[in-house]
């Protein structure tokens, strides 16, 4: 009876400490631009931006020194692929430069004065290619485009000697090669941790002050570490299971983001994730004292850790360190994840080391978080 009635009270303390919590975020204009307005305005912002997907019609200037048929048949075909557009021709390389630093252009192709000689004798011809990288975005459609350009051409060439070998090139899960579909994915899974990182901050900065520095508020119900972290994680999750489902489901469908994923598998996922997120700012958020140094994590870690994911530099070319430091952060194996369940149809037993590695994450930062919190409790 002792042990029903111990289980009862916690979980009726476990209740009111949600409840309480709850209060709490729709107190704070700060919270709720984090927990809400946020995660609903910056999806939509970002599917906006990028949702065009790949760049069209980039301007190039072209250097033509050859003045030969072959060497127009080549421009030609370049300037035939959506992706890029001759805008002018160039008497010299220091003419086309002059395009480029005006930014009426972004790319220069250089032909030498021997390139159809070359291939007439059946050597190998050499262009020059000189791209503005202050986009890459730019590097990609030029470079793009030349090299199908000169697969057509060499094909053509090589059909007058010899049966060729056929060239086709069949993008796999991207199939418009484009930036949304590459990026937004990654950023959804990191603005879910980063919200509830800078959400959490606030409120433990805000109870410190109101507390005289602790992170408890005085309360009965506030006595057990247990019903403390649960009270107020099942807070956390409360509000983020819905958040998840706008920016995971309803988000990708409106920008028409790939989406390879069984929902079940998605759920599942997105489970640990969670949890592993909450405990992690929980954990975090004990270091913070006032309300304004959150914003300042936001600032200095959110590209970093998109960098760490992996996503845009393969994980297998990091050195070390960096690979195993970017295993202390949730989006890591989030961002991972999400993006072979979602963009690449990968089941839960094929990404059975990052859903492993959520669930250890969410252990070992609920046992620091119990840890600091009973240490306030005594």
């Amino acid at each position: 009876m002792k042990l029903t009635g111990a289980i009862i009270q916690g979980l009726s303390d476990c209740f009111i400490i949600w409840k309480q919590e709850l209060q709490q975020v729709f107190k704070d204009i700060g919270v709720i631009l984090m927990f809400i307005v946020v995660p609903v305005v910056y999806p939509i912002l970002y599917g906006l931006i990028y949702n065009t997907e790949v760049m069209r019609e980039t301007p190039m200037v072209v250097v033509d020194e050859s003045h030969s048929s072959l060497a127009r048949e080549f421009v030609r075909k370049i300037d035939a692929t959506p992706d890029v557009q001759v805008f002018a021709y160039a008497s010299s390389l220091e003419e086309a430069r002059e395009w480029v630093n005006r930014h009426k252009a972004y790319g220069i192709l250089l032909i030498p004065s021997d390139f159809s000689q070359k291939i007439n004798r059946g050597e190998q011809a050499v262009t020059a290619l000189y791209i503005d990288m202050s986009g890459m975005l730019y590097y990609k459609a030029i470079l793009l485009a030349t090299t199908e350009a000169g697969f057509d051409l060499g094909a053509k060439i090589q059909v007058q000697q010899e049966a060729p070998i056929i060239y086709e090139s069949v993008p796999f899960y991207n199939t418009q090669n484009g930036f949304a579909s590459f990026l937004l994915p990654a950023i959804l899974i990191l603005i879910i941790q980063q919200t509830l990182l800078l959400g959490i901050g606030i409120l433990v900065a805000t109870t410190r002050e109101r507390n005289q520095g602790r992170l408890i508020p005085e309360g009965s119900y506030y006595t057990g570490t247990f019903r403390i972290i649960f009270g107020k994680a099942l807070t956390y999750l409360t509000i983020y299971v819905f958040v998840c489902f706008w920016m995971l489901m309803i988000v990708p469908h409106i920008f028409h983001i790939p989406q390879l994923t069984h929902y079940s598998s998605l759920l599942l996922f997105n489970l640990p994730y969670l949890l592993a997120c909450i405990f992690f700012a929980m954990v975090v958020a004990t270091f913070i004292r006032g309300r304004e140094m959150p914003m300042m994590l936001l600032v200095i870690t959110s590209v970093p850790l998109l960098f760490l994911s992996g996503i845009s530099w393969p994980v297998s070319a990091m050195p070390d360190f960096w690979r195993y430091f970017s295993y202390l952060f949730p989006s890591t194996f989030g961002i991972q994840g999400f993006v072979k369940i979602n963009s690449m149809g990968a089941t839960l037993w094929e990404i059975a080391f990052e859903y492993r590695m959520l669930w250890l994450q969410t252990g070992v930062y609920f046992i620091i978080a119990y840890l600091i919190y009973r240490k306030q409790v005594k």
